[in-house]
C-alpha cells in the first residue's frame, strides 16, 4: 500500500502539471519566432512581372530572383534573333537584378535553367559562362521543358547570398 504523503506528493504533481501545461504550450509557442527582413526587389531596367511575382524577394540574407526570360525591358517584347540572343538578353535582365540589389554574379550560389531544347544547352551554356567570374560558378541545373512563358527558348532563375 502506498503511503498517505506519496499520495498527496502525487496528487500535487499531477495539480501543478494541470497548470503548468498551459503556459508550457504558450511560451513554446512563442519561442524562438524570429520576424525574417522581407524585401521586394524592383527596377525598371529588367521586365516587369507578367504575372502575379516580384521580380526578386530578399529575405534575410538571401536573394530569390524570378525566372527571367528575353524580354527587353524597355519594350516588353522577345528579343529576336535565336536562342544565343535570348540568353544575352535574360543575363542582361538578371544582371539589372542583381545591380538593383546591390549584388553582382559572384553572390549567385544556385540558378535554373530551362530550356525549349537541349539541343540549345552548348550556345546557352557559352553565353551564361560569361558572365560569372571562373572561381564563383554556381550550384545549377539545366532541364527541358515543353514550353516556357511567351514561348521564350530559355529561363534563368537565380539564388543569391550576401
Amino acid at each position: 500500500m502506498k503511503s498517505a504523503n506519496y499520495l498527496r506528493s502525487l496528487n500535487s504533481a499531477r495539480i501543478y502539471a494541470c497548470l503548468l501545461f498551459p503556459v508550457f504550450l504558450f511560451s513554446c509557442s512563442h519561442k524562438n519566432k524570429q520576424t525574417i527582413m522581407r524585401e521586394t526587389i524592383f527596377t525598371k531596367n529588367a521586365p516587369a512581372p507578367i504575372g502575379p511575382y516580384s521580380q526578386g524577394v530578399r529575405a534575410g540574407n538571401t536573394w530569390y530572383f524570378s525566372g527571367q526570360i528575353a524580354l527587353n525591358p524597355n519594350t516588353g517584347h522577345m528579343v529576336e534573333g535565336g536562342v544565343e540572343a535570348q540568353a544575352k538578353q535574360v543575363m542582361d535582365n538578371i544582371k539589372a537584378l542583381l545591380d538593383a540589389a546591390g549584388l553582382d554574379f559572384s553572390h549567385i550560389v544556385k540558378s535554373t535553367i530551362f530550356l525549349k531544347s537541349m539541343d540549345d544547352f552548348p550556345k546557352v551554356n557559352a553565353i551564361y559562362g560569361e558572365y560569372f567570374p571562373q572561381d564563383a560558378y554556381p550550384a545549377r541545373e539545366t532541364v527541358e521543358v515543353s514550353r516556357l512563358p511567351k514561348d521564350a527558348l530559355v529561363e534563368i532563375s537565380v539564388t543569391c547570398v550576401k
